[in-house]
């Protein structure tokens, strides 16, 4: 018989990248009983990530839980970025409702309208909350009709376009029930939750299905599948049955070693789990996310959310640089496979290929950043690889090719509407709406990821540090003309091996930016810096000053050399054309040319050029 867990809620927190979060749930976790009084604590607990604490973002999905009166509350915090929405998609299959986090300045933005209707597809009942009411430029009531727009455009029912709304400071703990009153503590929001999301439901006495969400790993039990328990109820020790949705025929039989519950910000372990737990459980080797684990006796699969497929691809391969094997543990094309293979199983928006060699692998993501994470995370873990520029992944639609979209939302002070208009115009973008968010002006565009590529730096650079510019997929449209990436500039390559002097350059720096100081080593084919104008120029960094007996008048004269720019991976990323590629290591993030040799390049643009010709 069905039975309703009143003692239970599971909610998740969306919004956009940098809206608050993880600072809100930082509070929640606070006021929710999880620290003893006075407990020293780190703010943005959730990000436990290396990677994540740095950039302040959230990559992984989190889970946690709180106890407010007589009931437990689970809590999932969502990463922000749409380069994750595999993430956001496949959690929101293990709660009942969602939190939908707005700033109250910057309003609805490209993944807050992403996430959101995702969660309205699963007919997930929502709680709205402005939060940053304490901003000075806060704009409470244009920000909530904005939400209230969002909700009818993506056709919500009408139960939905009566959801609650707070108006909450997560950085101060605070929420409230009216735009006027900033409130004392979180309670309100609490008690939104118990009201207003609905508790679990389901059978504990039915045979168990248990879809598998999340994937973890330890050293000691192997891999951990994470789900919430839709119907039955699973023990320790229980034979289990695992199935496919896609292969419903095929099951595989297995026992449960271990399960535990969250509790605060630890898992606690347990003998039982019914209907309504949110589960991280051990014991079978192969589990993956989009499982479900069943009763032995009927196999019967739950529905996985369709994940979005990726739309950009880079070739990783191992690195052939003169510094090969110099600064990595990892260095083999065994070990690179390998990695890859296995990132596989907890990233499922993710996709990996065999390449044209055994040397290389096609990796293929949901944007510049998911893939920049990667490589990140295999740099820190001791990998030596090189990488490609991006590639978009195009599609056949009825002998029409198309290519992926991206919404873009820029916002930035009126002064630099201009040259952001022209770069973009230039890149082909379609400028789809226009209008001042309070002292802001905000354009939206629609334009192809193809295109955009490269554009984020120059940004910045035109806007003065102080525009923000989101992006989001928006589907595959037919290709329009042949206008790829736009890169206006070239780059200065090292001539010869050996130790970058002063003297070399000093004249170098004449033909450009350098990327590179004094002593840096380099080899033939290494970009050492940027030329202003499109085409390469081969540059000799190494070049030492020929001395003779004859004293000339400037000899003396010391040589002022710029400051060289330091390229993040993101930045390298843009920067790089297809004849580039980015020679990653623990230590070093170089650019290089794919050939070295300075004559067999020439050769081989030469050739490509009289082909393009013909």
């Amino acid at each position: 018989m069905a039975i309703t867990r009143e003692d239970l809620r599971n909610v998740a927190i969306i919004a956009h990248v940098d809206h608050g979060k993880t600072t809100l749930v930082d509070e929640m976790l606070k006021q929710g009983g999880v620290y003893r009084e006075n407990q020293e604590t780190a703010d943005r607990v959730m990000d436990s990530n290396d990677l994540e604490r740095e950039r302040g973002i959230t990559i992984l999905a989190k889970n946690t839980a709180i106890h407010y009166k007589d009931k437990k509350i689970n809590i999932i915090d969502t990463p922000g970025h749409a380069d994750f929405g595999g993430e956001v998609e496949r959690i929101l299959k293990m709660v009942n409702g969602v939190i939908l986090l707005v700033d109250a300045a910057e309003g609805p933005m490209p993944q807050t309208r992403f996430v959101l209707q995702r969660a309205l597809e699963l007919n997930h009942k929502v709680i709205v909350v402005i939060n940053k009411i304490d901003r000075p430029d806060a704009r409470i009531g244009e920000v909530e009709e904005e939400v209230l727009e969002l909700l009818i455009d993506l056709e919500a029912t009408d139960e939905q376009l009566d959801s609650p709304v707070l108006y909450c400071s997560g950085r101060a703990g605070t929420a409230s029930v009216s735009p006027y009153d900033a409130g004392t503590n979180l309670i309100p929001l609490f008690d939104a939750i118990v009201g207003h999301i609905p508790a679990p439901e389901g059978d504990p006495d039915a045979p168990l299905q248990l879809l598998v969400s999340s994937i973890d790993y330890n050293d000691y039990v192997g891999r951990i599948g994470i789900g919430r328990i839709d119907r039955g109820t699973i023990r320790v020790n229980s034979d289990v049955a695992v199935v496919n949705y896609h292969a419903p025929d095929k099951s595989n039989r297995a026992r449960v070693q271990t399960i535990s519950q969250f509790d605060g910000l630890r898992r606690s372990s347990v003998e039982t789990a019914t209907v309504g737990d949110i589960i991280c459980f051990s014991g079978i080797e192969d589990i993956t996310i989009g499982d479900t684990v069943t009763a032995p006796l009927s196999p019967e699969p739950l529905p996985f959310v369709a994940i979005g497929q990726p739309t950009m691809e880079m070739t990783f391969a191992v690195n052939d640089s003169p510094f090969a094997g110099t600064e990595g543990r990892y260095v083999t094309s065994r070990q690179l496979r390998a990695r890859l293979y296995k990132e596989l199983l907890k990233d499922v928006s993710l996709r990996v290929e065999d390449g044209e060699t055994t040397e290389c692998f096609k990796v293929a993501g949901r944007g510049e950043m998911h893939l920049s994470i990667l490589i990140e995370t295999m740099r820190r873990e001791g990998y030596e690889l090189s990488v490609s520029a991006p590639r978009v992944l195009y599609r056949d639609n009825s002998g029409v090719t198309e290519e992926p979209y991206e919404k873009v939302v820029v916002d930035v002070p009126e002064e630099y509407v201009g040259a952001v208009m022209e770069k973009l115009g230039a890149r082909h973008g379609e400028l789809v709406e226009m209008g001042l968010h309070g002292s802001r002006m905000r354009l939206e565009y629609s334009i192809s990821s193809r295109c955009l590529f490269g554009y984020r730096s120059n940004f910045m650079t035109d806007t003065r540090g102080e525009g923000i510019l989101n992006s989001i997929f928006d589907g595959y449209k037919p290709v329009k003309g042949n206008a790829g990436p736009v890169r206006y500039t070239g780059s200065l390559v090292a001539s010869e091996a050996g130790e970058a002097t002063s003297y070399g350059l000093y004249n170098a720096q004449d033909r450009g930016s350098l990327f590179i100081g004094v002593q840096t080593r380099v080899y033939e084919g290494m970009i050492v810096g940027e030329n202003p104008k499109q085409g390469d120029i081969a540059v000799n960094v190494c070049k030492t000053k020929h001395l003779t007996a004859i004293r000339s008048t400037g000899a003396d004269e010391a040589l002022r050399l710029v400051t060289p720019i330091k390229m993040s991976l993101e930045e390298a990323i843009e920067f790089i054309a297809e004849d580039e590629l980015i020679e990653v290591t623990p230590k070093n993030i170089r650019l290089r040319k794919a050939i070295l040799n300075t004559e067999n390049r020439l050769k081989a643009a030469s050739k490509l050029k009289k082909a393009q010709e013909q």
